[in-house]
Protein backbone atom coordinates (compact mmCIF):
# COMPACT_ATOMS: atom_id res chain seq x y z
CA UNK A 1 0.00 0.00 0.00
CA UNK A 2 1.23 3.51 -0.83
CA UNK A 3 1.88 5.64 2.26
CA UNK A 4 1.78 9.44 2.31
CA UNK A 5 2.25 11.99 5.06
CA UNK A 6 0.60 15.39 4.76
CA UNK A 7 1.66 18.45 6.69
CA UNK A 8 0.68 22.10 6.80
CA UNK A 9 -1.18 24.35 9.18
CA UNK A 10 -1.68 27.64 10.93
CA UNK A 11 -4.64 28.74 8.80
CA UNK A 12 -7.47 26.97 7.00
CA UNK A 13 -5.78 27.97 3.73
CA UNK A 14 -2.90 25.64 4.61
CA UNK A 15 -5.25 22.75 5.43
CA UNK A 16 -8.27 22.74 3.11
CA UNK A 17 -6.27 21.96 -0.08
CA UNK A 18 -4.66 19.04 1.78
CA UNK A 19 -8.11 17.73 2.68
CA UNK A 20 -9.15 17.82 -0.99
CA UNK A 21 -6.12 15.71 -1.92
CA UNK A 22 -6.61 13.39 1.04
CA UNK A 23 -10.20 12.65 0.01
CA UNK A 24 -9.07 11.72 -3.49
CA UNK A 25 -6.05 9.63 -2.41
CA UNK A 26 -8.07 7.73 0.20
CA UNK A 27 -10.33 6.63 -2.64
CA UNK A 28 -7.27 5.37 -4.50
CA UNK A 29 -6.12 3.25 -1.54
CA UNK A 30 -3.36 5.45 -0.10
CA UNK A 31 -2.56 5.03 3.60
CA UNK A 32 -2.56 8.56 5.04
CA UNK A 33 -1.07 10.26 8.11
CA UNK A 34 -1.03 13.96 8.99
CA UNK A 35 1.62 15.77 11.02
CA UNK A 36 0.57 19.11 12.44
CA UNK A 37 0.92 21.36 15.45
CA UNK A 38 -0.36 20.68 18.93
CA UNK A 39 -2.98 23.43 18.98
CA UNK A 40 -3.38 24.66 15.40
CA UNK A 41 -6.57 24.75 13.34
CA UNK A 42 -5.29 21.78 11.34
CA UNK A 43 -5.80 19.43 14.30
CA UNK A 44 -9.52 20.12 14.45
CA UNK A 45 -10.05 20.02 10.68
CA UNK A 46 -8.04 16.84 10.07
CA UNK A 47 -9.25 14.73 13.01
CA UNK A 48 -12.83 15.51 11.99
CA UNK A 49 -12.08 13.58 8.78
CA UNK A 50 -10.86 10.51 10.72
CA UNK A 51 -7.27 10.87 9.52
CA UNK A 52 -4.44 9.71 11.82
CA UNK A 53 -3.04 12.90 13.33
CA UNK A 54 0.38 13.36 14.96
CA UNK A 55 1.20 16.57 16.84
CA UNK A 56 4.68 18.05 17.08
CA UNK A 57 6.17 21.16 18.66
CA UNK A 58 6.54 24.14 16.38
CA UNK A 59 7.69 27.73 16.58
CA UNK A 60 7.02 30.69 14.37
CA UNK A 61 9.82 32.00 12.16
CA UNK A 62 9.66 35.79 12.37
CA UNK A 63 11.34 38.58 10.46
CA UNK A 64 10.62 41.06 13.27
CA UNK A 65 11.59 41.34 16.94
CA UNK A 66 9.57 39.34 19.42
CA UNK A 67 10.50 37.86 22.79
CA UNK A 68 9.42 34.45 21.46
CA UNK A 69 12.25 34.65 18.92
CA UNK A 70 14.49 33.48 21.77
CA UNK A 71 12.40 30.41 22.62
CA UNK A 72 10.77 29.35 19.36
CA UNK A 73 13.99 28.09 17.72
CA UNK A 74 14.18 25.48 20.50
CA UNK A 75 10.60 24.45 19.74
CA UNK A 76 11.50 24.11 16.06
CA UNK A 77 14.47 21.88 16.94
CA UNK A 78 12.24 19.80 19.22
CA UNK A 79 9.73 19.53 16.37
CA UNK A 80 12.42 18.27 14.00
CA UNK A 81 13.39 15.49 16.41
CA UNK A 82 9.74 14.55 16.92
CA UNK A 83 9.16 14.55 13.16
CA UNK A 84 12.25 12.37 12.56
CA UNK A 85 10.85 9.80 14.98
CA UNK A 86 7.43 9.88 13.30
CA UNK A 87 8.80 9.61 9.76
CA UNK A 88 10.92 6.60 10.76
CA UNK A 89 7.88 5.00 12.38
CA UNK A 90 5.39 5.70 9.55
CA UNK A 91 7.87 5.05 6.70
CA UNK A 92 5.97 7.07 4.08
CA UNK A 93 6.65 6.80 0.36
CA UNK A 94 6.24 10.57 -0.02
CA UNK A 95 5.47 13.73 1.98
CA UNK A 96 3.22 16.54 0.79
CA UNK A 97 3.52 19.93 2.48
CA UNK A 98 1.09 22.83 2.15
CA UNK A 99 3.26 25.20 4.17
CA UNK A 100 2.89 27.02 7.45
CA UNK A 101 5.52 26.90 10.16
CA UNK A 102 4.65 23.40 11.36
CA UNK A 103 5.67 22.03 7.95
CA UNK A 104 9.35 22.99 8.24
CA UNK A 105 10.36 20.35 10.84
CA UNK A 106 8.43 17.70 8.88
CA UNK A 107 10.13 18.61 5.60
CA UNK A 108 13.60 18.60 7.19
CA UNK A 109 12.92 15.27 8.92
CA UNK A 110 11.67 13.72 5.68
CA UNK A 111 14.74 14.90 3.76
CA UNK A 112 17.04 13.46 6.43
CA UNK A 113 15.22 10.14 6.01
CA UNK A 114 15.45 10.31 2.20
CA UNK A 115 11.69 10.57 1.72
CA UNK A 116 10.64 12.51 -1.42
CA UNK A 117 8.91 15.82 -0.66
CA UNK A 118 6.46 17.88 -2.71
CA UNK A 119 5.41 21.31 -1.47
CA UNK A 120 2.68 23.70 -2.58
CA UNK A 121 2.79 27.49 -2.44
CA UNK A 122 -0.59 29.22 -2.79
CA UNK A 123 0.51 32.83 -3.08
CA UNK A 124 2.50 34.49 -5.82
CA UNK A 125 5.53 35.01 -3.58
CA UNK A 126 6.57 32.18 -1.25
CA UNK A 127 6.23 32.57 2.49
CA UNK A 128 9.24 32.06 4.74
CA UNK A 129 8.33 28.45 5.61
CA UNK A 130 8.16 27.45 1.96
CA UNK A 131 11.35 29.36 1.14
CA UNK A 132 13.11 27.05 3.60
CA UNK A 133 11.26 23.93 2.45
CA UNK A 134 12.02 24.65 -1.20
CA UNK A 135 15.66 23.63 -0.61
CA UNK A 136 14.60 20.08 0.34
CA UNK A 137 11.71 19.51 -2.09
CA UNK A 138 11.63 17.40 -5.24
CA UNK A 139 8.86 19.55 -6.72
CA UNK A 140 7.29 22.90 -5.85
CA UNK A 141 3.68 23.31 -6.98
CA UNK A 142 2.49 26.90 -7.47
CA UNK A 143 -0.69 28.72 -8.46
CA UNK A 144 0.62 31.67 -10.44
CA UNK A 145 2.84 31.76 -13.52
CA UNK A 146 4.45 34.87 -12.00
CA UNK A 147 5.81 32.77 -9.11
CA UNK A 148 8.47 31.55 -11.54
CA UNK A 149 10.03 35.00 -11.13
CA UNK A 150 10.46 34.38 -7.39
CA UNK A 151 11.49 30.70 -7.38
CA UNK A 152 13.96 30.16 -10.17
CA UNK A 153 14.20 26.40 -10.42
CA UNK A 154 13.25 23.50 -12.64
CA UNK A 155 11.51 22.11 -9.56
CA UNK A 156 8.61 24.53 -10.02
CA UNK A 157 5.37 23.33 -11.65
CA UNK A 158 2.37 25.62 -12.20
CA UNK A 159 -0.52 23.41 -11.09
CA UNK A 160 -3.17 25.65 -9.59
CA UNK A 161 -4.79 24.68 -6.29
CA UNK A 162 -7.00 21.69 -5.39
CA UNK A 163 -10.65 22.77 -5.38
CA UNK A 164 -13.35 21.40 -3.09
CA UNK A 165 -15.57 19.43 -5.47
CA UNK A 166 -18.70 20.16 -3.44
CA UNK A 167 -18.40 23.83 -4.45
CA UNK A 168 -18.97 22.79 -8.05
CA UNK A 169 -22.26 21.03 -7.24
CA UNK A 170 -24.42 23.90 -6.01
CA UNK A 171 -28.18 24.00 -6.62
CA UNK A 172 -29.94 27.18 -7.77
CA UNK A 173 -33.19 25.96 -6.25
CA UNK A 174 -31.58 25.41 -2.83
CA UNK A 175 -29.74 28.72 -3.04
CA UNK A 176 -32.94 30.63 -3.69
CA UNK A 177 -34.75 28.76 -0.91
CA UNK A 178 -31.98 29.49 1.62
CA UNK A 179 -32.07 33.21 0.83
CA UNK A 180 -35.74 33.61 -0.03
CA UNK A 181 -34.81 35.59 -3.15
CA UNK A 182 -36.69 36.55 -6.30
CA UNK A 183 -35.51 34.25 -9.11
CA UNK A 184 -35.68 37.07 -11.67
CA UNK A 185 -33.31 39.55 -10.01
CA UNK A 186 -29.47 39.30 -10.08
CA UNK A 187 -27.53 38.38 -6.93
CA UNK A 188 -24.33 39.75 -5.38
CA UNK A 189 -22.40 37.74 -2.79
CA UNK A 190 -19.95 39.58 -0.55
CA UNK A 191 -17.55 37.73 1.71
CA UNK A 192 -14.74 39.08 3.85
CA UNK A 193 -13.32 35.64 4.63
CA UNK A 194 -14.08 33.29 7.51
CA UNK A 195 -13.80 36.09 10.10
CA UNK A 196 -15.50 38.72 7.98
CA UNK A 197 -14.19 42.22 7.28
CA UNK A 198 -15.56 45.24 9.11
CA UNK A 199 -14.24 47.51 6.36
CA UNK A 200 -16.02 45.62 3.57
CA UNK A 201 -19.15 45.29 5.70
CA UNK A 202 -19.25 49.04 6.25
CA UNK A 203 -18.70 49.92 2.57
CA UNK A 204 -21.43 47.53 1.42
CA UNK A 205 -23.96 48.73 3.97
CA UNK A 206 -23.23 52.39 3.17
CA UNK A 207 -24.29 51.74 -0.41
CA UNK A 208 -26.91 49.08 0.27
CA UNK A 209 -30.04 51.09 -0.50
CA UNK A 210 -28.67 51.97 -3.94
CA UNK A 211 -27.41 48.44 -4.63
CA UNK A 212 -30.79 46.91 -3.74
CA UNK A 213 -32.51 48.90 -6.47
CA UNK A 214 -30.98 46.47 -8.97
CA UNK A 215 -29.48 43.54 -7.06
CA UNK A 216 -30.21 41.13 -4.24
CA UNK A 217 -27.35 40.69 -1.76
CA UNK A 218 -25.95 37.74 0.20
CA UNK A 219 -23.65 39.14 2.85
CA UNK A 220 -21.25 36.81 4.70
CA UNK A 221 -20.29 39.33 7.35
CA UNK A 222 -18.40 37.32 10.00
CA UNK A 223 -19.11 36.40 13.59
CA UNK A 224 -20.68 39.19 15.63
CA UNK A 225 -21.19 41.44 12.59
CA UNK A 226 -24.92 41.00 11.92
CA UNK A 227 -26.67 44.38 11.66
CA UNK A 228 -29.95 43.98 13.58
CA UNK A 229 -31.50 46.99 11.83
CA UNK A 230 -31.17 45.27 8.45
CA UNK A 231 -32.49 41.80 9.34
CA UNK A 232 -35.83 42.35 7.57
CA UNK A 233 -34.44 44.33 4.63
CA UNK A 234 -36.01 42.92 1.46
CA UNK A 235 -33.46 41.37 -0.91
CA UNK A 236 -30.66 41.41 1.68
CA UNK A 237 -29.61 38.32 3.66
CA UNK A 238 -26.85 38.40 6.30
CA UNK A 239 -24.99 35.35 7.57
CA UNK A 240 -22.15 35.29 10.09
CA UNK A 241 -20.63 32.23 8.46
CA UNK A 242 -21.81 29.39 6.22
CA UNK A 243 -20.46 25.94 5.40
CA UNK A 244 -22.69 23.54 3.45
CA UNK A 245 -24.85 26.40 2.17
CA UNK A 246 -21.97 28.16 0.39
CA UNK A 247 -22.04 26.01 -2.74
CA UNK A 248 -25.71 26.87 -3.29
CA UNK A 249 -25.17 30.58 -2.59
CA UNK A 250 -22.32 30.70 -5.09
CA UNK A 251 -24.51 28.96 -7.66
CA UNK A 252 -27.08 31.77 -7.62
CA UNK A 253 -24.53 34.61 -7.46
CA UNK A 254 -23.98 36.69 -10.57
CA UNK A 255 -21.19 38.77 -9.00
CA UNK A 256 -18.90 37.98 -6.05
CA UNK A 257 -17.07 40.60 -3.96
CA UNK A 258 -14.23 39.08 -1.97
CA UNK A 259 -10.82 39.30 -0.40
CA UNK A 260 -8.02 37.86 -2.54
CA UNK A 261 -6.78 34.81 -0.66
CA UNK A 262 -5.43 32.24 -3.11
CA UNK A 263 -7.92 29.50 -2.20
CA UNK A 264 -10.89 31.82 -2.60
CA UNK A 265 -9.91 33.34 -5.92
CA UNK A 266 -9.13 29.96 -7.48
CA UNK A 267 -12.53 28.72 -6.36
CA UNK A 268 -14.11 31.72 -8.11
CA UNK A 269 -12.02 30.93 -11.21
CA UNK A 270 -13.20 27.30 -11.19
CA UNK A 271 -16.81 28.47 -10.93
CA UNK A 272 -16.24 31.21 -13.57
CA UNK A 273 -17.80 33.81 -11.28
CA UNK A 274 -17.27 37.46 -12.27
CA UNK A 275 -15.68 39.04 -9.24
CA UNK A 276 -14.42 42.17 -7.56
CA UNK A 277 -11.36 41.59 -5.39
CA UNK A 278 -10.55 43.88 -2.47
CA UNK A 279 -7.25 42.48 -1.14
CA UNK A 280 -6.04 42.97 2.40
CA UNK A 281 -4.03 46.17 2.68
CA UNK A 282 -0.24 45.93 2.89
CA UNK A 283 -0.65 47.56 6.32
CA UNK A 284 -2.33 44.38 7.58
CA UNK A 285 -0.42 41.70 5.64
CA UNK A 286 2.78 40.94 3.74
CA UNK A 287 0.98 42.06 0.58
CA UNK A 288 0.40 38.61 -0.93
CA UNK A 289 -3.31 39.25 -1.55
CA UNK A 290 -2.48 42.41 -3.49
CA UNK A 291 -0.17 40.45 -5.81
CA UNK A 292 -2.73 37.63 -6.17
CA UNK A 293 -5.41 40.13 -7.15
CA UNK A 294 -3.19 41.95 -9.65
CA UNK A 295 -2.44 38.66 -11.38
CA UNK A 296 -6.14 37.88 -11.77
CA UNK A 297 -6.83 41.41 -12.98
CA UNK A 298 -4.05 41.12 -15.57
CA UNK A 299 -5.53 37.85 -16.85
CA UNK A 300 -8.97 39.46 -17.21
CA UNK A 301 -10.63 37.46 -14.44
CA UNK A 302 -11.29 40.23 -11.91
CA UNK A 303 -11.76 43.89 -11.11
CA UNK A 304 -9.48 44.99 -8.24
CA UNK A 305 -10.21 47.78 -5.76
CA UNK A 306 -7.89 49.35 -3.18
CA UNK A 307 -9.20 48.88 0.35
CA UNK A 308 -7.57 52.12 1.51
CA UNK A 309 -9.26 54.25 -1.18
CA UNK A 310 -12.61 52.61 -1.89
CA UNK A 311 -15.97 54.27 -1.13
CA UNK A 312 -19.53 52.97 -1.37
CA UNK A 313 -19.97 54.99 -4.58
CA UNK A 314 -16.88 53.37 -6.12
CA UNK A 315 -18.16 49.92 -5.21
CA UNK A 316 -21.57 50.57 -6.75
CA UNK A 317 -20.03 51.87 -9.98
CA UNK A 318 -17.65 48.92 -10.34
CA UNK A 319 -20.36 46.36 -9.51
CA UNK A 320 -22.49 47.77 -12.31
CA UNK A 321 -19.50 47.79 -14.67
CA UNK A 322 -18.69 44.17 -13.86
CA UNK A 323 -22.28 42.99 -14.19
CA UNK A 324 -22.74 44.76 -17.53
CA UNK A 325 -19.56 43.11 -18.86
CA UNK A 326 -19.87 39.80 -17.05
CA UNK A 327 -19.79 37.69 -20.24
CA UNK A 328 -16.29 38.98 -21.05
CA UNK A 329 -15.00 37.96 -17.62
CA UNK A 330 -16.71 34.57 -17.79
CA UNK A 331 -15.18 33.90 -21.23
CA UNK A 332 -11.71 34.79 -19.95
CA UNK A 333 -12.07 32.42 -16.99
CA UNK A 334 -13.42 29.61 -19.14
CA UNK A 335 -10.22 29.74 -21.22
CA UNK A 336 -7.96 29.26 -18.18
CA UNK A 337 -6.22 25.90 -17.79
CA UNK A 338 -5.69 26.39 -14.04
CA UNK A 339 -9.19 25.91 -12.66
CA UNK A 340 -8.41 22.92 -10.43
CA UNK A 341 -4.93 21.69 -9.55
CA UNK A 342 -6.02 18.45 -7.89
CA UNK A 343 -5.23 16.06 -10.74
CA UNK A 344 -1.92 17.73 -11.63
CA UNK A 345 -0.72 17.50 -8.01
CA UNK A 346 -1.88 13.90 -7.57
CA UNK A 347 0.00 12.93 -10.74
CA UNK A 348 3.18 14.49 -9.31
CA UNK A 349 2.68 12.60 -6.04
CA UNK A 350 2.39 9.32 -7.93
CA UNK A 351 5.41 10.11 -10.12
CA UNK A 352 7.75 10.98 -7.26
CA UNK A 353 6.75 8.59 -4.48
CA UNK A 354 9.11 5.77 -3.57
CA UNK A 355 8.37 2.51 -5.30
CA UNK A 356 6.44 0.21 -2.93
Amino acid sequence: MNKIVFTGGGTAGHVVPNLVLISELKGEGFDIDYIGSENGIERELVTKENIRYHAIATGKLRRYFDVKNFTDPFRVVKGVYQAISLIRKIKPDIVFSKGGFVSVPVVIASWLNQVPIIIHESDMTPGLANKISNVFAKKVCVNFPETLNYISSDKVVVTGIPIRKELLNGSKLKGMDICGFDKERPVILLTGGSLGSKKLNSILRDGLSEILKKFQVIHLCGKGNIDEKLINEKGYKQFEYVTDELEHMLKISDVVISRAGANTIYELLSLCKPNILIPLSAKASRGDQILNAKSFEKQGFSIVLDEDKISAKDLINRVNELYNNKDTYINNMQKSTLKDGKNAIINLIKQHKKSS
